[in-house]
């Protein structure tokens, strides 16, 4: 990229700003929907303890090492690769990550979609007076309707572009710098609540006091391989976010902050949740339906639980729509410096062609539900590709290159633009992500794909 573009390139304004943006990339659905209920299903606080340690070892490497590739290209996932290794094949990392986040943004906003219809049903009190296996028949006849969940989808989407379309400055950092606080806000409320319940103390315990003897081979496995996703890894929006960050910025610090950010939050999820669930005495691995199904019973059963029903699923929300904005970004990026379209027209042709995969896997859960491949619907086929295969893909050669092709003195110079990773820090980041973080992402690939069983 010529130095005229890298001046007329838009970036963050402020250091807070990036934070709150990458933190909202980090900080989604994974967090607030399926760190909890994982952390039930494998036994609570002896999960939490390896998640922890995983989350340091590789999900912290593989973000600075995204970081990294995006501030020294100054270009789009794809592009990045093309400025720093021309003429060789490590481009194809970039299409695996606008491939991935295209794809998990099609399915991803069909959810977010659902988190919308249960704020309406919160403001309406729809969850009074049922049964769990009414409030269970709530959701199934919900997400298998033909029309309502492609509306909320598509809502949704809407919301996401008009962010997206503004810009850096006045759309994706200053959208970030509200909503991320907000929902912090609204977080340690609903934990204020949460253990204030008669019976709060046995999901405490639960979340903190670890049981290894609990803890199983696949629990490990789960745990190393949602460390990985849940900081938006592999399908290049840190690399399109780091290439926004100004070189007086602090690359090491933000990273710190992010992976902190991200991990309290998942921690202050587990306490608005788990407190409520054994309060109420309610199975805590309940699984996938934790969220849509389990915490509606909770809420109506709670006193106040009408206003906290609705906090919890704005918060849900707001989770969704700052990982959302982050995930087309990498999109409308590609498109506009590849193509050389502009912003406005970027983010109409990605939201309109990422929509159309959204609505077949919204309608598979439905009416297409008859037509699958490898006994998966759409939804759960374009989820197993880009979570499975392309995310830990794009993980693992992101880890590689910048191990073994960036190379120490590249690392140290980079970082050194605002901030120094000089020493034994430097030393441990680059046998991390050379030896540590491809031979675990290389296991949970095996594991995936059945090739490695624990």
């Amino acid at each position: 990229m010529s130095e005229r573009n890298k001046h007329k390139r838009d970036f963050f304004s402020s250091k807070f700003g990036v934070i709150a943006a990458a933190a909202g990339s980090a900080i989604g659905l994974g967090n607030i929907w399926k760190f909890p209920y994982i952390t039930g299903v494998y036994g609570g606080a002896a999960f939490l303890f390896v998640y922890l340690l995983f989350i340091l070892a590789i999900g912290l490497p593989v973000m600075l090492s995204e970081f990294i590739i995006g501030r020294s290209s100054r270009r789009n996932a794809f592009g990045a690769f093309k400025v720093l290794a021309p003429g060789t094949s490590w481009k194809y990392i970039g299409v695996l990550g606008v491939s991935a986040a295209f794809l998990i943004l099609s399915f991803y906003c069909v959810v977010a979609g659902w988190s919308l219809q249960y704020v309406i049903l919160s403001f309406e009190n729809g969850f009074s007076n049922k049964s769990p296996e009414e409030i269970g028949a709530m959701f199934t006849s919900f997400t298998e309707a033909p029309i309502r969940p492609v509306i909320t989808q598509l809502i949704f989407m809407l919301l996401t572009a008009a962010i997206v379309i503004i810009g850096i400055k006045k759309g994706i950092e200053k959208y970030s710098k509200i909503l991320m606080p907000v929902l912090v806000v609204i977080l340690i409320i609903l934990c204020i609540k949460s253990v204030s319940l008669e019976g709060a103390k046995a999901g405490l315990v639960f979340l903190f006091n670890p049981d290894f003897s609990k803890l199983t081979g696949d629990g490990i496995l789960v745990a190393l391989g949602h460390a990985f996703f849940t900081l938006s890894i592999g399908m290049g929006a840190l690399i399109t976010y780091g290439s926004y960050i100004r070189e007086n910025n602090n690359m090491a610090n933000i990273a710190v902050n992010v992976t902190v950010a991200d991990t309290v939050i998942a921690i202050l999820a587990g306490i608005a949740i788990f407190p409520a669930v054994f309060a109420f005495g309610i199975e805590p691995g309940e699984g996938p339906g934790l969220i849509f199904i389990t915490l509606p019973n909770v809420f109506h059963q709670m006193q106040g639980g009408y206003i906290f029903s609705v906090l919890f699923f704005i918060l849900l929300s707001i989770a969704a729509l700052t990982s959302s904005i982050s995930i087309l970004e990498v999109v409308v990026a590609y498109f506009m410096e590849e193509f050389e379209i502009g912003r406005k027209l970027s983010t109409v042709i990605a939201a309109i062609l990422i929509s159309v995969l959204g609505v077949l896997c919204s309608l598979s859960m439905g009416v297409l539900s008859p037509f699958t491949l490898f006994g998966l619907n759409i939804f759960d086929l374009i989820d197993w590709i880009s979570t499975n295969m392309l995310l830990p893909i794009g993980g693992l050669l992101i880890a590689l290159f910048i191990g073994w092709f960036f190379r120490r003195n590249r690392v140290q110079e980079e970082v050194s633009k605002g901030g120094k990773l000089t020493g034994i820090y430097l030393t441990v980041f680059m046998f991390l992500v050379k030896f540590v973080v491809p031979v675990a992402i290389a296991i949970i690939m095996m594991n995936k794909v059945g090739l490695l069983k624990f």
